[in-house]
């Protein structure tokens, strides 16, 4: 067992490298800001009530000429934003008309929901929506922010569906965003859609609580809710806001996660996507077959056929975007492989002509280091074991920040490499470095590599389509 520490990887963006993403679009631009495709010009479609769009506007008015820093001793982790403009680091602006915002009413909502009537409600609401989002969205926007009334948002159950440790979780209330997202992307003419709540644009307003439990989400700081709902929008565009470090002498790599769900109605387990990535961040979306919950480890596991087909159809998808095979696979799955998958994902590379891949296991750990004085363990301590299994962690005290920035003991990851050629410390590098992908937090020490966040936030959206419903393959419609 050898105990080392990671250095924070660097990202790359438009003029330079920088290990924090909002300090690298302050100081050296977007990476695709000297693109010819790079979105200059953002025509900015809003659906919700008069109120809703005139009070989004006026923020997003606000926040263009930028946000000072929240008052803090640790000014890395609280940076002001520095407006979006032409005249601005992202070199982006948002184009407004009439025709592409869209009025929804509120005179027709219920005082109040129960649970026999509550999807029913959820359903008709997104329903709603979606109608305005086609009509913004074929009156030419690129993107459509729903801002949400708080009439509606009281109504909505405040439970976060999100788990980071259950990916084939189920509740029986239908999740409205994820719903709306699912419903939305049937329709070939709608664009990448944004939710908005009131507590993102209007100050001191809450919503109210539908079950009598204990919130322990706090709000963010103003700049930094601008600094992530504006790197969202740039993304869902078109944009490539930052990428991982590539070197001239690397190899292009595919980025597979593998992740699973239960059918709404709970009967049957899905493979949820194959969320494929490249350095570059830019993400395809490959349906799965059913999978099953095996009688000896009681672990979720596809059929060898199920994995030869998943990975053949997302090497398929990586050549369809790049018009060329990666020379390198890397596919992370949140559960312990059996060797009926090994030789199913083995199979399909190999028809490929590809010589290097490497299969892991991810998974929470048990394992607890202790630092001497009051924080956590940094951001990139690991263990290494005897073997081909690690422990990292990638929540933790973050040096630039001079602090740790959560709320809770953190959770090391397990890795396992169940299949490699390469050393421990490589392959946990590389995932510390994907844990910075998340185009939805520009703060970068997210706890799972991008592989498997996107593919739990695919399933959970991908639950709602029946087996003959589209299911659009751009990672954008569902962050």
């Amino acid at each position: 067992m050898k105990l080392i520490f990671l250095q924070e990887p660097e990202l790359q963006f438009g003029q330079d490298r920088h290990i924090d993403i909002r300090f690298g679009i302050t100081n050296y631009k977007p990476l695709d800001y000297k693109d010819a495709l790079a979105p200059k010009a953002i025509p900015l479609g809003i659906v919700g009530t008069e109120n809703n769009i005139s009070e989004f506007r006026a923020w997003l008015d606000v926040c263009a000429q930028g946000i000072e820093a929240k008052t803090s001793d640790q000014p890395n982790l609280f940076p002001r934003f520095p407006g979006f403009g032409s005249d601005r680091p992202f070199d982006s602006k948002f184009l407004y008309d009439s025709r592409i915002e869209r009025q929804i009413s509120t005179r027709d909502l219920p005082k109040s929901v129960d649970a026999k009537g509550y999807n029913a409600f959820i359903t008709e609401l997104a329903d709603s929506y979606i109608t305005e989002i086609q009509a913004s969205s074929e009156r030419g926007a690129s993107v459509v922010v729903c801002a949400l009334p708080m009439e509606a948002l009281n109504l909505i159950d405040p439970d976060d569906p999100e788990s980071e440790d259950e990916d084939a979780a189920e509740t029986m209330a239908q999740d409205f965003h994820d719903l709306l997202k699912a419903r939305a992307m049937q329709i070939q003419t709608v664009k990448p859609i944004q939710l908005v709540l009131p507590m993102t644009y209007l100050e001191n307003v809450r919503r109210k609580q539908r079950r009598k439990k204990k919130s322990t989400r706090k709000l963010q700081d103003a700049a930094t809710r601008a600094w992530n709902f504006h790197t969202a929008l740039y993304y869902k565009a078109g944009g490539a806001p930052w990428r991982l470090i590539r070197e001239e002498s690397d190899l292009t790599c595919c980025f597979i996660g593998v992740s699973f769900y239960k059918t709404l109605d709970g009967s049957m387990v899905f493979t949820s996507s194959a969320q494929v990535f490249n350095e570059r961040g830019q993400g395809i979306i490959v349906r799965g077959s059913p999978a099953r919950i095996a009688k000896d480890d009681r672990n979720i596991h596809m059929t060898g056929e199920g994995a030869y087909k998943l990975i053949i159809d997302s090497l398929a998808a990586y050549r369809s975007e790049h018009r060329t095979e990666p020379a390198r696979v890397v596919i992370h799955k949140t559960s312990g492989f059996d060797q009926e998958e090994l030789d199913g994902f083995v199979k399909g590379i190999k028809e490929r002509n590809i010589e290097l891949y490497d299969l892991l296991n991810l998974s929470r750990s048990y394992t607890r280091l202790f630092r001497i004085g009051l924080y956590p363990p940094l951001r990139g301590t690991a263990l290494l074991f005897d073997g081909d299994k690690s422990t990292i962690y990638t929540r933790g005290a973050v040096e630039f920040f001079q602090t740790y920035p959560g709320m809770y003991v953190p959770r090391a990851i397990n890795v396992e490499a169940v299949e490699s050629d390469r050393s421990s410390t490589a392959l946990i590098t590389e995932i510390l470095s994907l844990t910075k992908m998340n185009w939805n937090n520009t703060q970068f020490d997210n706890s799972m590599p991008i592989t498997v966040q996107a593919a739990r936030k695919v399933g959970r959206i991908l639950k709602y389509l029946g087996p003959n419903d589209k299911a659009n393959p751009l990672y954008s419609f569902y962050m």
